[in-house]
């Protein structure tokens, strides 16, 4: 067996064993270690707590800032992985939320919500509460990872959510179609252009590309962008769903997709900035990122290239 999906079958299975204060307790111990250890995640936490506080963080105020993330990004993993073992009750105190009437709207017209979310705080919880809970479908499109074991691993978990699993690819446009089609709550991490090839938007005031795909979906099929994200509380989660994205026809498709796509990065800002520490973006996102590692010693210069750096699918 692979050793990453051995570990993470490890880690679901002590995670549903121990009691919840241990397993908490495990956690934050393992992200201290995490947090020394994996020195280019590190880094790229460090330069996205920069961008998004908008502070020159040093010192004392970086460390712990980046503590905060990396026990932030554990609490996701542990909650994900005992979702399954909690009750209906459970999981719906486990969620307040607002704006969820952009969600009902959108179904009442008939169209199933494009959900632009960041890599930030616990969405799962929140797809998990929609399906068991409010018992609205969703569908997830996820990236694929190596090795293939550990991808199927990780579809099956989601499955065992009561969610539509699309893995990001060729098939996955007409998958997502389906699902909009369908009323499925579909949700789309827009913070990152994994794929590469994206659109070239101005995010946290650099230059990078980000996914196309929500505003050529939305163009495609008429369905809203609802930003969304949800946060972690001291008890449970929060869920903020915004305004659905103003989404017409003005131009050329290319010039309403870098429009749109822009619309969406301006809103994802707006929700990293509430909650900065809960951005669990590790990898390389924007080109001065690339440059930063080679410059730290963490890449050779062959590899500074965007597109890289993936990493399992939140």
């Amino acid at each position: 067996m692979d050793r990453a999906l051995a570990a993470y079958k490890l880690g679901s299975g002590v995670a549903r064993a121990l009691p919840a204060p241990l397993a908490s307790a495990a956690t934050r111990a393992a992200s201290v270690g995490a947090s020394q250890a994996m020195r280019e995640r590190r880094l790229m936490v460090e330069r996205n707590l920069r961008r998004a506080t908008g502070r020159d963080l040093r010192g004392v105020a970086l460390r712990s800032a980046v503590q905060r993330t990396f026990e932030s990004y554990g609490r996701y993993w542990l909650e994900s992985f005992r979702l399954p073992g909690l009750t209906r009750s459970e999981v719906d105190a486990g969620l307040s939320y607002e704006g969820f009437e952009h969600i009902e709207r959108a179904r009442a017209d008939g169209y199933g919500p494009l959900m632009a979310i960041p890599h930030l705080g616990g969405w799962e919880w929140a797809a998990f509460w929609l399906t068991m809970v409010a018992d609205i479908p969703v569908t997830a499109v996820v990236e694929p990872i190596e090795p293939p074991e550990l991808f199927e691993w990780f579809v099956e978990f989601r499955r065992s959510l009561g969610m539509h699993v699309v893995p990001l690819g060729p098939k996955a446009g007409a998958e997502v179609v389906r699902g909009v089609r369908a009323r499925h709550v579909v949700c789309l991490l827009s913070d990152r252009d994994i794929q590469g090839g994206g659109i070239e938007v101005e995010f946290f005031g650099e230059r990078t590309t980000l996914p196309g795909g929500p505003a050529t979906l939305a163009l495609r099929t008429g369905a809203p962008i609802l930003p969304c994200a949800v946060y972690n509380r001291q008890r449970g989660h929060h869920c903020v769903i915004r305004p659905p994205i103003p989404v017409e026809r003005r131009g050329s498709l290319r010039e309403d997709v870098t429009r749109i796509t822009q619309y969406v990065a301006t809103e994802l800002e707006a929700l990293i900035r509430a909650a900065p520490e809960q951005w669990h973006l590790m990898a390389p996102n924007w080109p001065s990122d690339h440059r930063a590692l080679v410059a730290a010693g963490l890449r050779p210069p062959a590899e500074a290239r965007p597109g890289e750096g993936a990493e399992p699918s939140k």
